[in-house]
């Protein structure tokens, strides 16, 4: 395993994550339900430990991926991208709806959720096959 590959797979995974939800906040913050302040912020903040934690679990996704590829062959970007995707549609995002639907959330939130989880992993697969 190359944790340099990992950890710019997991990097690259965080970037998309602050463009991703900061394009879907609005409805994310709604969705998700969460506690707002006045100036429409999440009253708990996002902190450094929000956002550490965070990138500690993409480098462990990061880790799984690449450990998944070893075992499979897949050595293309193509397949990279692909099997990245693959993981993210049908492995972490029914898991994700399993979730929200026990916790009676909005189907919106698997969806953005979702998205991210399955560009993510395209994404991390990209980079895991291109280093």
């Amino acid at each position: 395993m190359d944790p340099l590959s990992i950890f710019a797979a997991a990097l690259a995974a965080f970037i998309l994550g602050s463009v991703w939800y900061m394009a879907f906040a609005d409805r994310w913050k709604v969705a998700a339900r969460l506690p707002l302040n006045a100036e429409g912020d999440p009253q708990s903040g996002m902190s450094l430990k929000v956002f550490g934690s965070s990138f500690v679990l993409l480098l462990i996704v990061a880790a799984a991926l690449q450990f998944l590829f070893l075992h499979t062959g897949v050595i293309s970007m193509t397949q990279g991208a692909a099997t990245g995707a693959g993981v993210g549609l049908l492995f972490i995002t029914p898991w994700i709806g399993i979730n929200n639907l026990y916790a009676i959330r909005s189907p919106i939130l698997t969806l953005i959720d979702g998205g991210y989880a399955t560009l993510a992993c395209s994404l991390m697969g990209v980079v895991l096959t291109l280093l």
